[in-house]
């Protein structure tokens, strides 16, 4: 277990004018310097109760190409389950510290799973100003429940109703970016492994920072999944990088934001891009966000889909498995 004087919700109390030097990024880096100020960045927002199909998929596949990220409004996910979703998890995060720990995430764990601080290697032993927790919700057979918190009490009904939502979601994008590379609607699902695929929920802790100029919440990266599909609270934090610009992400009340990952730019041999985004953080407020990546099994052989590849149209990507990609991601091992 880590000590609890590392969770950056700790420090935070602690913090006052400054930020420990861990956690001053370097200039490239600082948001203060490197975002792009008094404007928004309005990326793609498709609006899923359009009845138009053909319109839906050709914004869909644009968005996919072109930003690597998009919003979805009217997508029949209840408001009232997004809003049990976030206020369980918030309810988790303001637990006392010890209650918390329990659902620490085991020092020797191959797996992400668990609360914790510190995710990936950072270059220059730097780190984010963030907490999280992490623990599949699909499929049941991938469930790991001692990762669940049992307080809030409703903390797993608010889950599994979000998820019971979540999959309608996920078949249609699956569906419209696989017959935007001319392909059968089913094709991507299977090669992600189809019914086996794995979503896995995080929640992003991001205390109040007294330094938010300085500090970042999640450093700059794109994801490993297939499609990660976030919803974030109300306090702005979503940068995404456009023509190597860093841009703040428009917040749209109960949207879905959509980010392609790593696995969907590989399986596509590169038409669709991962998108490079990152999160700041706040001087007075706390931001959450609740992403959920949709991703292979483990050991899962992903590559560019043969349809796809030609002679004039080589694979761009070696075909791994997906849990040899995380880990090489992770620490830093070239692909």
């Amino acid at each position: 277990m880590q000590s609890e004087a590392e969770r950056v919700q700790d420090i935070a109390l602690m913090s006052k004018a400054n930020i420990p030097i861990e956690f001053i990024r370097s200039e490239h880096e600082q948001p203060g310097i490197t975002t792009v100020h008094g404007k928004v960045l309005e990326c793609p927002t498709i609006d899923f109760s359009n009845q138009d199909d053909e319109e839906i998929l050709n914004q869909i596949v644009e968005a996919s190409r072109n930003w690597g990220m998009y919003q979805i409004v009217n997508h029949d996910i209840p408001n009232e389950a997004i809003s049990k979703l976030q206020a369980v998890g918030k309810a988790f995060f303001e637990l006392p510290p010890e209650e918390k720990e329990v659902y620490a995430k085991p020092p020797d764990s191959k797996s992400v799973e668990g609360y914790g601080t510190k995710l990936q290697k950072e270059l220059e032993g730097k780190k984010g100003w963030v907490d999280h927790l992490f623990h599949r919700v699909w499929p049941p057979s991938a469930i790991n429940y001692q990762f669940w918190p049992k307080n809030p009490p409703s903390y797993r009904e608010a889950n599994e109703e979000y998820v019971k939502h979540l999959h309608k979601v996920v078949d249609k994008l699956f569906k419209v970016l696989s017959l935007g590379l001319g392909l059968e609607g089913q094709e991507l699902k299977k090669a992600a492994g189809g019914d086996d695929m794995v979503y896995l929920l995080k929640i992003n802790y991001y205390p109040p920072c007294p330094r938010p100029d300085l500090a970042l919440g999640v450093v700059a990266h794109t994801d490993m999944s297939a499609l990660t599909i976030l919803v974030p609270n109300d306090v702005q934090g979503l940068q995404a990088c456009r023509d190597g610009q860093w841009y703040d992400v428009r917040y749209i009340p109960n949207a879905l934001v959509i980010h392609i990952g790593d696995q969907m730019e590989i399986m596509s041999n590169g038409k669709y891009k991962s998108v490079l985004h990152r999160s700041t953080v706040n001087k007075e407020k706390t931001r959450l966000s609740w992403p959920v990546f949709i991703e292979p099994p483990q050991d899962r052989v992903v590559g560019p889909l043969p349809q796809l590849v030609k002679e004039d149209n080589p694979p761009k990507y070696k075909a791994k498995k997906f849990g040899d990609y995380c880990y090489c991601k992770l620490n830093k091992i070239p692909q």
